[in-house]
């Protein structure tokens, strides 16, 4: 997967959800999926060549998050909708989607960033209404930068290891054993 990496009180706001919503998940650290979960069609070097070179010539930019939705029925997932400049996320998406990191994805991708997948309709539906008024009282900054993308691997069921990260605009720095 290729994620932006979500620091601020937005990030710490869905951390704070995800260990109160299913425990198991609280490690997970706040993000905006750019390329979801996927099999490489060849190796994770050729994936990080694609990467560096297609990221050198996007500059950073901001978006604005939305309003707490489901992706039910489809996935028991709740998350985040990105409203202003989704159209950014969605171009970046289908630009990374090719060579080393191509994969015919299994549904339309929709910039968001996810709060939970739950086991069940009933839990997210649960997981909904609570992440819905705990949103609206949020105050904070709805807005995120992205500018850093991480590529992260899948080691064990919702255990990720960072693999590398690039910055928009400037190449991809030495790989990351995190």
């Amino acid at each position: 997967a290729m994620v932006e990496s979500v620091r601020h009180p937005v990030g710490e706001l869905v951390e704070q959800l995800r260990g109160e919503l299913p425990p198991e998940l609280a490690h997970l650290a706040a993000h905006v999926t750019v390329l979801p979960p996927r099999r490489l069609p060849g190796s994770e070097v050729a994936a990080l060549e694609t990467l560096e070179e297609l990221t050198g010539h996007v500059e950073p930019f901001e978006v604005n998050l939305g309003e707490v939705e489901t992706f039910i029925p489809v996935t028991p997932t709740v998350f985040i909708r990105v409203v202003h400049a989704a159209s950014r996320i969605r171009d970046l998406h289908d630009k990374l989607n090719i060579g080393g990191l191509h994969f015919e994805e299994e549904w339309p991708y929709m910039p968001h960033m996810t709060i939970v997948k739950m086991g069940t309709e009933d839990q997210a539906q649960t997981a909904y209404r609570m992440s819905r008024r705990r949103w609206a009282q949020f105050k904070g900054d709805r807005s995120i930068r992205i500018e850093e993308l991480v590529f992260v691997r899948e080691e064990a069921q919702n255990r990720w290891k960072d693999l590398a990260s690039v910055r928009l605009g400037r190449g991809m720095p030495a790989a990351k054993n995190r």
